[in-house]
């Protein structure tokens, strides 16, 4: 049966919608369900926690991963997916109205985190099916750029709409309500765009339940092999410090950086608009970032990992002044965007660093395999300083507590010389 693909013949039918829709839920989840909460009333300590904790599903992916691979199509999973992450944004809009929202909207973000990080095993799967070797190579920077634009179409302009049904209906809840509704059709459009539109390749064929089952098995036995060859490594308490410290400053005040904004200035913070977050952090401070990315990409691909761990790293931690400046200043609106680009170019620049060493480490057979390791390891440090981050932040106030931040960046400097020594800094 041929789809309307068939009609087009191009992956510009496709590939941006798709990576398009893999990038919105992560943003969703991840960083506007902080702002969501913060002006729903939930405190700080309660909402860095539980917005951490349904960061799993990307940190353990890799172990229902054999099971994208080999039962059903992939094509099936990412429609599946598509129409399960509109169920859950729509089971958020309506858990807005209602007494227990916080719980409600919780299990549908959790949900939307599940249903997420399948869509992502499934859509990059099915990018090496339906694409040849040329074509994976012409549209891996489309799929990097609409993922992005996915971010700052979450981060900005979907922000700035929850902020402008506010000031108009009066309600924080109504807003946000209406502002998951609307991303819950979106994914509704997509998954129906994508029935139609998405081919059936030849090699994304379907398993019976018996052989996906016997093939599942197979593939968790590979998958401790490599697990327990990736953990008896050369230098794996070296590597497992850096992964698990490099970010971990930078992480407790990404979590913390909304909700200061957000913050009255009675409570230590900047009393900034839910629109005006969608203007800072989803253009300035969204733009800043990729600029970061791509600068740290050019410098070391120039100079080598080697010659620019140490700046780099002064890049990504030295820029997290700016918060206890703004802390106890208080600039005025205008001033935050050139403070918060200061902070994500760094941040960008600083980061970029961390992924080239987690893929300097993937080698031998395999490598692909070991870099997934390595990834879910690092999403389990997002996850630990951002479960703490809240609570500490209460304890101690804003200012406080980025002082305390950039203190804890001295952990980040002091593994360098560590991971210097392992085979991923020998370039």
């Amino acid at each position: 049966m041929k789809t309307l693909y068939d009609k087009f013949k191009s992956p510009w039918a496709c590939v941006p919608t798709l990576y398009f829709a893999e990038g919105l839920p992560y943003i969703l989840v991840n960083s506007i369900a902080l702002i969501f909460y913060k002006r729903m009333g939930i405190p700080n300590d309660s909402l860095a926690f539980w917005t951490s904790v349904i960061f799993l599903p990307w940190a353990l992916k890799m172990l229902w991963s054999p099971l994208v691979e080999i039962y059903s199509t992939k094509r099936r999973w990412i429609l599946l997916t598509q129409a399960l992450m509109a169920a859950a944004l729509f089971a958020a809009a309506l858990a807005c109205g209602l007494p227990a929202f916080f719980a409600l909207s919780l299990a549908a973000f959790a949900l939307a985190a599940f249903v997420s990080a399948t869509q992502d095993i499934a859509v990059d799967g099915f990018y090496m099916l339906a694409l040849d070797q040329k074509q994976q190579a012409l549209f891996v920077g489309i799929r990097v750029m609409f993922y992005r634009l996915a971010m700052l179409f979450g981060s900005g302009a979907l922000v700035y709409f929850a902020g402008s049904l506010e000031e108009k209906l009066g309600s924080v809840a109504a807003a946000w309500a209406a502002m998951f509704g609307l991303s819950g059709l979106l994914f509704a459009l997509l998954a129906g765009y994508h029935a139609a539109l998405l081919p059936r390749p030849d090699a994304d064929a379907r398993g019976d339940a018996q052989s996906a089952l016997s093939a599942f098995k197979k593939a968790w036995a590979a998958s401790k092999t490599i697990f327990g060859e990736y953990i008896r490594q050369k230098d794996i308490l070296y590597i497992l410090l850096f992964i698990v410290l490099y970010r971990f400053a930078e992480t407790m005040l990404g979590k913390m950086s909304a909700p200061f904004v957000l913050d009255s200035l009675e409570n230590g913070g900047l009393a900034v608009t839910t629109k005006q977050v969608g203007l800072l952090y989803g253009t300035v401070g969204l733009a800043a970032l990729t600029a970061g990315g791509i600068f740290g990409g050019w410098l070391i691909a120039r100079y080598g990992f080697r010659k620019c761990i140490w700046p780099m790293a002064l890049a990504m931690n030295v820029p997290d002044l700016v918060y206890v400046y703004m802390a106890y200043a208080k600039p005025a609106f205008a001033w935050l965007f050139p403070l918060v680009a200061v902070e994500q170019l760094g941040y960008g620049i600083g980061a970029m660093a961390y992924t080239v060493y987690l893929m300097n480490i993937a080698q031998g057979p395999n490598k692909t395999a070991h870099f997934a390791i390595s990834t879910s390891l690092m999403a389990l440090g997002v996850m630990l300083p951002g479960m703490i981050s809240g609570k500490i932040q209460m304890a101690l106030g804003y200012g406080p507590f980025f002082i305390l931040v950039c203190l804890m960046t001295i952990p980040s400097f002091l593994v360098i010389p560590l991971i210097l020594k392992t085979r991923g800094a020998e370039n």
